[in-house]
């Protein structure tokens, strides 16, 4: 677990500009009165959280904020940016920016937390996976064998330290921690803007320009399946929390959810959700599952941040704040609040009413 602490010497490169951002702003309005209770504001509006307000607002980037994901224990926050910096924030309290991880030589599209919270592993168009100590904010890892933009990137939730990457080069590449060097190539014929783990590491799954999403047999290094339906670009997926159905975003301005069970229907797409959009910019927008799989969440270019009910497809919550395109939106892994991030630089935290259903 991280020590949510300064590290000594490194004052100067840090960038503290927070404040409460509140329902009279005009953003984020949308807060609902939960079953789990933390307190009462001076406004007798009840809490659903433990955020210092029912929204936060953390500004300090110098470019677009492309990702943003909780550690596994809910209390750090690390955000990626065209800037080419990574920020470590602290949730709770102000919301500081205690760590700045620097190396990446272009922006930052794609990072995620390894399954202990330890390190960040992150993708750029630099051509380089990155892996990051998080307590320490020291790159301990570069894979550099793309030959062109990586898009995306994914650690392996269980077993050995394995990672995936999608690159504009047209390949998938399966990494090691251990090792040196990529363990496979995973070749295509279109660039790969999207990737992912089976839940019991033996499959890897690619999203690209083809609109499919192709599910690799990591032992005969083969495309085992294609799952066919999206009509543009796959820009973002996620598997479920309990690993059976897959979550993908596309430029279509749909989500849909594929049941990756191996004795599923032929017919996988089991759920579609509409009402986000995607724009000119061709932004890789992201989308997430909540912690227990009822709700799902995706940015958009239209500025609002997006949450379905999984059950009923009903859209639960169109939240505003952002002023530009909203390119990831994640929930916090214990506590009902979601944090976005977007091309306007800034990043929000809003804490959401769970009964709301």
């Amino acid at each position: 677990m991280l020590a949510p602490k300064r590290p000594l010497g490194e004052e100067t490169d840090l960038v503290i500009a927070k404040r409460p951002r509140t329902d009279t702003d005009g953003a984020l309005a949308e807060i609902g009165n939960g079953q789990k209770q933390f307190g009462v504001t001076r406004d007798g509006v009840k809490r659903t959280s433990s955020l210092d307000s029912p929204i936060m607002l953390l500004t300090g980037h110098g470019g677009a904020v492309f990702s943003l994901k909780f550690n596994p224990q809910g209390t750090v926050i690390a955000s990626g940016s065209h800037d080419k910096e990574i920020f470590l924030w602290n949730v709770q309290g102000d919301c500081d920016n205690y760590m700045v991880l620097k190396g990446h030589r272009n922006a930052v599209l794609d990072l995620h937390w390894t399954n202990d919270g330890s390190q960040i592993i992150s993708a750029s168009p630099d051509k380089t996976v990155r892996a990051w100590d998080a307590e320490t904010g020291k790159q301990i890892k570069k894979m550099a064998e793309h030959l062109s933009f990586v898009n995306s990137c994914c650690p392996a939730r269980r077993g050995p330290p394995l990672i995936v990457s999608g690159s504009d080069d047209g390949t998938a590449k399966l990494w090691d921690m251990r090792h040196r060097g990529c363990l496979q190539t995973l070749p295509d014929k279109y660039q790969i803007t999207a990737v992912g783990f089976s839940d019991a590491t033996d499959k890897i799954y690619t999203g690209g320009l083809d609109n499919e999403i192709k599910v690799w047999d990591l032992r005969k290094n083969e495309v085992s399946m294609r799952l066919q339906g999206h009509t543009d670009t796959i820009t973002g997926m996620q598997l479920s929390p309990d690993g059976s159905y897959l979550l993908t975003n596309s430029m279509d301005c749909t989500l849909r959810i594929w049941d990756m069970r191996p004795y599923a229907p032929q017919n996988r797409c089991v759920k579609t959700f509409t009402g986000h959009q995607h724009n000119f910019e061709k932004n890789l927008l992201k989308c997430s599952w909540s912690p227990d799989g009822s709700k799902v969440t995706s940015g958009s270019s239209d500025r609002m941040v997006y949450v379905w009910d999984t059950t009923s497809r009903r859209i639960l919550y169109k939240l505003p704040g952002h002023s530009g395109s909203v390119n990831e939106s994640v929930f916090h892994p214990k506590e009902p609040i979601i944090g976005s991030c977007g091309s306007d630089k800034q990043i929000y935290l809003g804490e959401i009413d769970p009964s709301v259903t």
